[in-house]
């Protein structure tokens, strides 16, 4: 049986796979983009934690729930290296490698890995437009996942116990569920309208 000349199949290297690719590079450069313009909100200082509440956490969740898994982990790993070569684009205009390996730096470290899981959640239980999917995938990957490397990290690296990091990130809990909701809110309202744009290869 032989291909009718509208269905030939793409070779490596062919226009719609270099559009792909290419549309794939601006949807990671510009969620990337989101994650260093939500730094300019000022953060919100904890006076017992050295961990600053932000609005970049946003970012990350948006990164996933909209992206999916790897484009999502892709698109915050872009912000993290141009962070790590000194751009200023942390809260308080902070950048550079020193910020890798201070007391915050375990929720940056986990801020790709929760992009991931949320985008993976996702591909494989999210509905397109279904709100409650991308909500429950946001409180996993944007707060329990990010959460636990940050909480681990804080405890070893400031000397924290680490059931006073723990419950010290309380704090957090709240604003960070807004995040969630905010976050579940535009994915489901962009994969209306585009119901491939999160699902793996699309």
């Amino acid at each position: 049986m032989t291909n009718s000349p509208d269905q030939q199949p793409s070779e490596p290297g062919s226009r719609p796979t270099e559009v792909m690719r290419t549309v794939d590079l601006a949807r990671i450069a510009l969620f990337a983009a989101i994650i260093a313009v939500l730094g300019l909100v000022p953060a919100i200082p904890i006076p017992f934690l050295p961990v600053p509440i932000t609005a970049q956490t946003l970012g990350v969740m948006l990164a996933g729930a909209v992206l999916g898994g790897w484009r999502g982990a892709l698109a915050v790993l872009v912000f993290l290296a141009l962070v790590a070569i000194g751009m200023p684009l942390l809260p308080g205009g902070r950048g550079g490698i020193a910020v890798f390996m201070g007391p915050t730096a375990g929720f940056l470290l986990a801020w790709p890995i929760g992009a991931f899981v949320i985008g993976w959640l996702m591909e494989r239980y999210g509905r397109e437009g279904a709100f409650v999917p991308a909500f429950l995938a946001s409180i996993v990957g944007g707060i329990v996942v990010i959460y636990a490397g940050g909480i681990a990290w804080l405890a070893v690296v400031a000397g924290v116990p680490l059931w006073t990091a723990t419950t010290g990130s309380l704090a957090f809990i709240p604003g960070d569920l807004i995040k969630a909701v905010a976050a579940a809110s535009v994915a489901t309202s962009v994969h209306r309208v585009y119901p491939a744009l999160g699902r793996t290869g699309g």
